[in-house]
């Protein structure tokens, strides 16, 4: 056999991660509902921003980000130095991963967690550890009991995706409490704006008055800028030092810039996805279950429909079924939930088109 370059170990145990589909048959009107994207798309004022761009292509954007920084730290109330911003979330979940965990060390998700997870850790050489959930939802004593010596990182999505469930505050403080102060704790929000329940926080305090905690957060899910792929964190300054030294130069483009500072900003746009997702949310919810269909209580834009494994009335065929129909949503297989399916809340026609096909494909 030729000698040829050879990735490090961890690399090829990696499962590249698929996005979900985004195709329809031809002729049919395209429903996407895979991706968790606002049904509201972005603020005016975004895309404002980001066409005054157009005439600037030639210059390099500011590769410290100081205007988003700036605009998300007067939004919520936080010092803009011990904010990093990303090209997207996922950037900065990899960026913590390179900083803190090496080869040989451990870093723990819960059992749905996402998938990017497992892929920063083995991208390290690490040991992905996985903790079994109970009723879909992160177990803090299962975490807990899961530290050991080589516990270097514990990733948290609060709301998870693809179940749509939280842990109160309360949890997740007593999680930070019981972790090892070596041991970072990272909370992934990236749906928090979404969640409304006086026992939830997405974590700014906790990260206010803690050494081994940080936050990430994410423009692509009810800011409507997933194409521009941003993604934000609030950290103790030890860590945003540290990240600060090995990211790119020039990780989050101009357009990403300024149209993310101008959506932030935006409160009113923010209020209108909020309220037509807590409106479609329940409905759709309450639609699918008088189907006969179990569906995850979720705080997030999407909800998980469990199917039964009878012939002829699977998630598989469901997915089918739904898919010559127009209505893309995504299978989470890849989750180890081959008999559900994730569906986001899109707008009022797409949410009643996917109610009637299933009923349609329960009744065949």
């Amino acid at each position: 056999m030729a000698i040829r370059p050879t990735p490090r170990p961890g690399v090829l145990d990696i499962e590249a991660y698929v996005p979900g589909k985004s195709a329809a048959p031809a002729g049919v009107k395209l429903h996407k509902l895979s991706s968790n994207e606002t049904p509201l798309g972005p603020s005016p004022k975004a895309i404002a921003a980001f066409e005054g761009l157009a005439a600037k292509l030639e210059l390099y954007p500011d590769g410290t980000s100081t205007k988003l920084k700036q605009a998300i730290a007067a939004r919520y109330g936080l010092d803009p130095a011990r904010i990093i911003c990303g090209n997207g979330s996922d950037e900065l979940l990899e960026l913590v991963t390179k900083a803190y965990l090496g080869a040989g060390d451990e870093g723990i998700y819960s059992e749905y967690g996402f998938l990017v997870y497992r892929i920063a850790i083995l991208a390290m050489g690490g040991k992905p550890v996985v903790v079994p959930e109970k009723n879909y939802t992160a177990d803090v004593d299962g975490i807990l009991a899961a530290v050991t010596p080589k516990t270097k990182i514990v990733f948290l999505a609060n709301p998870n995706n693809p179940t749509g469930t939280y842990l109160p505050f309360d949890e997740v403080k007593r999680l930070q409490a019981g972790l090892p102060p070596h041991v970072l704790l990272v909370l992934d929000a990236a749906y928090a704006e979404y969640v409304r329940r006086n026992d939830y926080a997405s974590g700014i305090e906790l990260v206010a008055e803690s050494e081994n905690v940080v936050m990430t957060r994410t423009f692509s899910k009810i800011y409507g800028l997933a194409n521009l792929r941003i993604g934000w964190m609030y950290a103790p300054a030890h860590i945003i030092d540290a990240l600060e030294r090995i990211r790119g130069p020039f990780n989050v483009n101009g357009a990403a810039i300024e149209a993310g500072a101008a959506a932030v900003a935006d409160e009113a746009h923010v209020a209108a996805a909020l309220e037509h997702n807590e409106k479609w949310l329940g409905w759709t919810t309450a639609e699918l279950e008088k189907l006969g269909l179990t569906v995850t209580p979720s705080v997030g834009n999407f909800v998980l429909i469990h199917f039964t494994k009878t012939a002829g009335k699977t998630a598989k065929e469901a997915d089918a079924f739904l898919t010559q129909r127009g209505l893309i949503l995504r299978a989470v297989g890849g989750y180890g939930l081959p008999d559900a399916l994730r569906m986001t809340i899109g707008s009022e026609e797409a949410n009643r088109l996917v109610v009637a096909a299933l009923a349609d494909f329960l009744k065949a």
